[in-house]
């Protein structure tokens, strides 16, 4: 499916490139980063990597992912609003005033998967002060997100029934703790980008997040258009709904925390399309999973 040219007729600064869905700004020496040469490299590398098996853990969670419960309270906000002129471009300008907690998407989808699995709510327990409360967060996030703990080695967190509620009065504390922007950019599996997805891919993809589902595992995915950079955005999948034609997937968008949000898998296609909202024009991405091992 063709949309407008996001970049086409719209303002940017010279060394910046603006990225639709993280708000992350992307330096164009970046794009300079992939000439052949360095594809030659990075191909040589990853096939030496890649080489080895990848075991995927089959211990079911003890419960699904709860969209109302396991989720933040807060949104991950955009620097860029975009918007469609009157000859149809898609374009952007800065918000004023600038938001203050941005660039944060991957952040906020990994912090709640790690609170999903490491660690437990308590509201009989009487609330604790914040620097107990920081302390607790920071253990949670500290654990590697592909691994999740045992029921009794969780992490308690007492005064709150689950996240949703201790992100609503703890925000500030959650937002400081998780991790800082650089965690976006730095994210582990980000090198995939730079290599052609092919619809076997695709719905071999689709495939393992079902299985993932089924074991209660809610698996996180970079949502991605390359090299256009269109959409570069990560969402947390917690239930789907099959169909004859059509897989749709139910997830957590760290910018819409209002309520879940679609990720339809065509099966005729063979192709993955998220529906046009205010930082992506809408049509067809590329997906893949992320936090599910050491090299993604």
């Amino acid at each position: 499916m063709s949309k407008p040219d996001m970049l086409k007729g719209s303002k940017f600064k010279a060394a910046r490139w603006p990225v639709s869905g993280s708000g992350q700004d992307v330096p164009l020496s970046l794009r300079a980063a992939c000439a052949p040469a360095r594809y030659a490299f990075i191909l040589l590398l990853l096939l030496l990597v890649c080489g080895c098996a990848i075991h995927r853990k089959d211990a079911r969670a003890p419960r699904a992912f709860r969209f109302e419960q396991d989720t933040f309270a807060f949104a991950n906000e955009l620097v860029w609003e975009y918007y469609f002129d009157e000859d149809g471009r898609w374009l952007h300008r800065r918000r004023t005033p600038e938001p203050e907690y941005t660039h944060h998407c991957f952040v906020v989808v990994r912090s709640a998967r790690q609170f999903f699995q490491n660690a437990r709510f308590d509201p009989a327990l009487a609330e604790a002060d914040d620097e107990t409360y920081r302390r607790l967060i920071r253990q949670v996030v500290a654990r590697d997100p592909a691994r999740p703990l045992p029921d009794d080695r969780k992490v308690v967190i007492p005064g709150y029934p689950h996240l949703r509620a201790f992100s609503e009065a703890h925000a500030q504390l959650l937002q400081e703790e998780c991790g800082g922007a650089w965690r976006s950019y730095f994210q582990r599996g980000h090198w995939r980008i730079v290599f052609p997805f092919t619809r076997a891919h695709q719905a071999r993809t689709a495939d393992h997040l079902l299985e993932d589902l089924q074991l209660n595992r809610p698996p996180i995915l970079h949502l991605i258009r390359f090299p256009r950079l269109s959409i570069n955005h990560a969402v947390l999948v917690f239930d789907a709904r099959e169909y004859p034609d059509r897989i749709d997937f139910l997830a957590y968008d760290p910018n819409k925390p209002e309520a879940p949000k679609v990720l339809a898998f065509d099966r005729n296609a063979r192709t993955f399309h998220f529906d046009a909202n205010d930082y992506w024009p809408g049509g067809h991405l590329n997906v893949y999973e992320i936090y599910k091992n050491w090299i993604y």
